[in-house]
């Protein structure tokens, strides 16, 4: 389920914590007022702003190092179809033709929405995108994680700007004032980037799975064969927003896309 804590991507983990925790002390030793409450002995909001760091942390590596939905073989296929070899045969044609599609690379059967990730170098059921920051792909069984991650990383970053503000102090001159909170001003611009991005990615991929799309099917549906046939506005897996949501967050286990393809009357490639 989880890689290799020190296979590749260790140096952009690393960062990722060190970073983390390096702005966390910041905060701590300057004038701020989440050292104010901590020195006259108000604990809550200190520990629950550890606490909620701790989380994000917890929740990078969790998406960073677990199996967002590789095909490993074509055994994994038939498993999550819940159908027998037997079975297959039975299966109507145009609808296995769909559903045995090889991957160029791994030679794999791939089934509808996946894809082969050049970096991971495996397919990805529900491939959404690979991301570099995590250095692992983005798929069916990580997909829910991730944006759980980011919606709790822009908590962590929000909160951090509001407790960096409050630990800027006056000086008599503008060569003073950055000289005593130059490293918090640092932090303070490097916390609104972060936040900007965070907020963009959180809120583009909340509106994709509203609508049923991926990031990859998003950018490239003109050269995907399941939806290059469809119009501008037609998404065959596309239930309604709420029903949506709620099967991406809320319904666990291998959804059979093929099915969902069809049912809705979209014609077979």
């Amino acid at each position: 389920m989880f890689k290799n804590v020190f296979g590749s991507g260790f140096l952009v983990r690393t960062a990722h914590v060190v970073l983390t925790w390096v702005v966390t002390l910041v905060l701590f030793l300057h004038d701020t007022e989440l050292r104010k409450q901590e020195e006259t002995g108000q604990l809550m909001q200190p520990v629950l702003f550890v606490l909620l760091v701790l989380v994000s942390v917890l929740l990078y590596f969790a998406v960073s190092l677990m199996d967002p939905g590789f095909i490993l073989s074509d055994d994994d296929l038939q498993l999550s179809l819940g159908v027998s070899e037997e079975q297959q045969d039975m299966i109507v044609p145009s609808t296995k033709s769909l559903r045995q599609r090889r991957c160029g690379h791994c030679l794999l059967q791939q089934p509808m929405r996946s894809k082969h990730c050049q970096t991971c170098h495996h397919c990805v059921r529900r491939y959404d995108h690979h991301c570099p920051w995590i250095e692992n792909c983005v798929g069916e069984k990580n997909h829910r994680w991730f944006v759980l991650y980011l919606a709790v990383q822009l908590l962590v970053l929000l909160w951090g700007l509001h407790i960096a503000w409050t630990g800027f102090g006056l000086a008599p001159g503008l060569s003073l004032w950055l000289r005593s909170n130059g490293v918090l001003l640092t932090v303070l611009v490097l916390l609104v980037l972060l936040a900007l991005i965070v907020l963009l990615l959180l809120g583009s991929h909340l509106y994709l799975v509203s609508l049923n799309t991926t990031t990859w099917e998003f950018m490239s549906r003109h050269r995907i064969s399941y939806l290059k046939h469809c119009g501008a506005d037609e998404n065959p897996f596309d239930r309604g927003a709420l029903h949506n949501l709620w099967g991406f967050f809320c319904v666990w286990g291998t959804v059979v896309w093929e099915q969902v393809y069809f049912r809705e009357g979209s014609d077979p490639v």
